[in-house]
């Protein structure tokens, strides 16, 4: 895994239309989330985690950049990439990329691991935090992706 994990292809629903006539906001993180799920099974952190061990993540703050619009039917693909872990959070970076290879958007999130009889804030059990070294050890040689901690601001 010395690239970004790509999710599956999906496809932009009519109902993710707004008024406007491309992609209602809202649905940017509905493709985001789908595709950290597909992440979170390869490190562990799938439904069954949380229903066998007690354990699950919540996302502390997402930031999301729009550069494209998208429209009914557009063909997407998205990246996750592991900026940086702890043993407790984890920093990800995302693409959200159309199938011509045009950037759509990107997301930037913290995420928390947690106990769940908390629900507090907890280490990773340890064959997950086995999988987060791993998985950061794979991607060691990408670079710190340009659009990655950015600020919002109006700039003056």
């Amino acid at each position: 895994m010395s690239a970004p994990f790509m999710s599956s292809v999906m496809t932009v629903k009519p109902e993710w239309i707004d008024y406007n006539g491309h992609m209602n906001m809202a649905y940017y993180n509905v493709l985001f989330d789908t595709c950290a799920d597909e992440a979170y099974e390869l490190l562990g952190l799938g439904p069954d985690y949380a229903r066998t061990k007690g354990f699950t993540t919540y996302t502390a703050e997402f930031h999301i950049c729009y550069m494209r619009e998208l429209h009914e039917g557009d063909r997407v693909r998205v990246s996750f990439q592991l900026v940086d872990h702890s043993d407790k959070s984890f920093h990800t970076y995302q693409e959200l990329h159309h199938e011509d290879g045009w950037l759509a958007a990107t997301g930037e999130a913290l995420g928390l691991h947690i106990d769940m009889s908390g629900p507090k804030v907890a280490p990773f059990l340890p064959d997950v935090a086995e999988k987060f070294a791993a998985m950061a050890a794979a991607q060691a040689d990408l670079p710190r992706p340009e659009r990655a901690g950015r600020s919002i601001g109006i700039r003056r």
